[in-house]
């Protein structure tokens, strides 16, 4: 990707349930560095898990970041209605012999430590309504460079450390890794700031790149706030949902915890003049090098 490409975001909620405290912060981080770089952002609701999404989900997710004043640019993008698009893919790396159908249990798997062996690669398996299909993860090791996350880590082998892996589940779903990369692809996606629960993803979702022929955007992933206990802010957890009567509090909240450093003067201000100085004194850099940051260790104003 080029350096002076238009930058394109994007956040991209699952309707499983309302926007907690977590997901604020990464719809803002995203948000904000979008527009800091004179940037469209996008939304798409990643709605293909069906049995886990909530009725009203999606309209209550629009309204809250509204609540927020985190209005989005372009058309809302619903997976659910690009199937076809993923399965055409799917279709197509399975003739070229780069994916392959497998019907390995999780039972099956538990004595490898979470690499995939390669079990059915060879077996030449048909399709079948109880077959997943795993992508070939090829002999290559995997890096980026994160704009905050440490330089530190080494490159991911995905084929020793990961084996191939699912880019359709054995219900026909089709797996996050490969409809996120589709679409971000699609959408010309340059920028992705997310958490930084989905920095081990974010290789195999390169490798997908790779097989797409597509350049991968930047990547900033934020630190994730977890409980004392070390659980992530989610909607499985129970986590409150966000109240929007208090959006103006709440905002303020969110650009101490995301370390703004916003003036006392701004507290109590409106949506949109919080929004205004956060996007002109956005400083990614200003956030911990670090994947999580305990609820009780987030800085207090």
């Amino acid at each position: 990707m080029s350096a002076t490409s238009p930058y394109i975001g994007r956040f991209a909620p699952t309707p499983s349930g309302h926007l907690h405290f977590g997901s604020l912060l990464a719809a803002l981080a995203s948000y904000l560095d979008a527009r800091a770089h004179q940037g469209t952002w996008l939304i798409r609701m990643e709605d293909l898990d069906q049995p886990r999404n909530k009725p009203g989900a999606a309209e209550q997710i629009l309204a809250t970041l509204h609540a927020f004043g985190l209005e989005h640019d372009g058309e809302l993008w619903i997976q659910s209605e690009r199937q076809a698009i993923y399965a055409a893919q799917i279709d197509a790396w399975l003739e070229q012999g780069l994916a392959y159908y497998c019907d390995c249990s999780r039972r099956d798997l538990e004595s490898h430590q979470g690499v995939y062996p390669g079990t059915c690669r060879d077996r030449g398996l048909p399709p079948a309504p109880d077959h997943a299909v795993r992508v070939i993860a090829g002999p290559h090791a995997y890096d980026f460079i994160d704009r905050l996350q440490p330089a530190t880590r080494k490159p991911q082998h995905l084929e020793s450390e990961v084996g191939d892996f699912v880019i359709r589940r054995r219900d026909g779903i089709v797996a996050y890794q490969l409809a996120v990369v589709m679409d971000d692809v699609a959408q010309g996606v340059t920028d992705i700031v997310r958490g930084a629960d989905l920095l081990d993803s974010t290789p195999r979702q390169l490798r997908l790149y790779d097989l797409l022929g597509a350049p991968p955007p930047r990547y900033l992933h934020i630190p994730l706030v977890v409980r004392q206990q070390g659980e992530k802010l989610s909607k499985r957890l129970g986590s409150a949902a966000l109240d929007v009567a208090h959006a103006s509090d709440t905002l303020f909240t969110a650009l101490v915890a995301l370390h703004q450093q916003p003036p006392q003067t701004l507290r109590g201000a409106s949506i949109r003049a919080q929004l205004d100085w956060a996007i002109e004194h956005w400083n990614p850099l200003r956030l911990p090098a670090v994947q999580e940051i305990r609820q009780d260790q987030l800085p207090q104003y």
